[in-house]
Parts: structure tokens; sequence; C-alpha cells
């Protein structure tokens, strides 16, 4: 039966390293690092998202800032606003929480976010710094996934790895990440023969947002499965993409949902806006 990664233990391990990190730079150069969360409406899970982002830069020391503006501000108004962000030297992370209203580009904005700001590791500036193998901000949920690996022992070098989605902010970077690493990779969607392909997994990372699509018995016996999935049920469950009781059974470890990847965004995210910090001027 497969071990569970403990997500919660990990990313407190992470705070409590980047606080450690943020009382030396205090002490050596004076700094304090800061981090701005955009809030746009009253969608009730952005409210609790920017809530815990901004809980967790308290406790590992940062300066932040939550910035909530009505649903109906405009473009240039919300342009404009991330200007003023990208020019505070005291703010090194900026994050526009997504969704944004209808009228809003998302592209745009997440363009307009200075790219050594952009903790959330979204522009299009970063993303071809990851694809090229270059240093840059990297997204916070594979940049977590990548933490957990390593606390497993789990090296990529050389193992078969399996991205089951591909959006821009989980699948394609965490294929990248583990490309980097020296894995053979494999990205599925719904085009794939997903059976086939879970099935040659050492590594399986799951990111579609469709409860228990992947089976049980298709997992390889002793793969590392990690579920980024977190799917609400009609009875307030949450559920992950993979059928878990049926995976553990299989697999050597595997994260839960709740409590795997989902606590590990927020650490990554103060990681992210440490790094800014200490590159800044």
């Amino acid at each position: 039966m497969a071990q569970l990664i403990d997500g919660k233990t990990v990313a407190a391990r992470v705070r409590a390293e980047v606080k450690g990190e943020v009382e030396k730079l205090k002490a050596e150069r004076g700094l304090v690092p800061g981090l701005a969360v955009v809030r746009v409406g009253e969608d009730p899970a952005s409210r609790i998202y920017v809530t815990g982002k901004k809980k967790a830069a308290e406790e590992v020391g940062f300066n932040s800032w939550e910035v909530h503006l009505d649903e109906n501000i405009t473009q240039d108004e919300l342009l404009s606003l991330v200007g003023k962000l990208n020019a505070d030297p005291e703010v090194h992370g900026v994050l526009v929480q997504l969704p944004l209203p209808k009228h809003i580009d998302a592209e745009r904005i997440i363009s307009a976010v200075e790219p050594e700001k952009d903790v959330d590791g979204f522009h299009p500036v970063n993303a071809g710094r990851l694809s090229l193998g270059r240093p840059g901000m990297r997204p916070c949920t594979p940049l977590g996934v990548m933490r957990l690996l390593d606390e497993v022992g789990c090296a990529p070098s050389g193992k078969k790895a399996v991205v089951v989605g591909r959006s821009n902010i989980v699948g394609r970077p965490m294929a990248l990440m583990l490309l980097a690493a020296d894995a053979t990779v494999t990205m599925c969607h719904r085009k794939s023969n997903l059976a086939a392909e879970v099935a040659t997994a050492d590594i399986l990372v799951v990111a579609v947002g469709v409860p228990e699509l992947v089976q049980g018995e298709w997992i390889k016996p002793g793969a590392v499965v990690i579920d980024v999935g977190m799917n609400r049920m009609p009875d307030g469950k949450l559920k992950g993409d993979v059928a878990f009781a049926a995976a553990k059974e299989r697999a050597s470890f595997i994260t839960p949902v709740p409590g795997g990847v989902g606590p590990m965004t927020i650490a990554m995210l103060m990681r992210n806006t440490l790094e800014a910090a200490k590159a800044s001027r």
C-alpha cells in the first residue's frame, strides 16, 4: 500500500525555510519582501485563496497587501494599477487573482506584470524561459510537485513521467520541469489512450479537473502518483482526479486530496516572492 505524501507538512517546512531566509535578508540588507495580491469582484473561491495567501505572507514575515477592486473596474484602470505595483520598489511580487470578470482580458493583465515580479510564473517571458531551460519564475503548483518528489526521494532522472492535462498553469510547465530534471516525459490529453499511457508511468501527475478520471488499476505498481485535481462533489466532499482507494493499493507514494498538492501552491508562492526580493536592487 502506498505511503501518503503529506503536503501540509512539506508546505509548513517550506514556509519555515522562507521565514528563516527572510530574517537573514532583513539583517544583511534591511530588505523585507513585499507581495501585492489584486482581487477583482466577489468570487467566493478567490476570496478564500487570497486570504490564505495573505496569511502565509504574514507568517513568513513579508509585507503584504490585498488590493480589492470592484468587479466593474475597467481594463485600463486595472492595467494602470498593475503599472503602479510594477514601479513600487517595496513590492517584489505581484499576483492578480484569477478568474477575472469577463470584460477583462486576463492574458493582457498577466502580460502587464513585470516578469521579475510575476510570482505566479504565468508571464509569457517566464513561460519562454522555462521552455528554453533558462532561469525565471516558475508556476507555483508544478514547482510544488517537484518539491514533493524531492521530499520522498523520487529523482525524475531516467524515469518515465506521464502528465495528464496540458493546461498552461499546471500540465505544460509540469512536463517541462520534469523534462529539465531528465525524465522521459509523455503528456496526455483528451485524444490520448489514457489507460495505456498511465500504465507506463514511474511518475504520474494528473491535473484535469475530472473526478477519478484515472482508474486505480491503470497505475504501474510502485509508481509515484501526484493528484493535482480538487473536485467538489454534490455532497460537499473533495475528490481528486485519481481513484484514490484503488490507486493507493498499487502506488509506492500518493498525494491525498485534500492535503497533498494544494498546500504546496501557496508555499511555493512564498518561495517565489522571496527569490524576487533577493534578485531586486
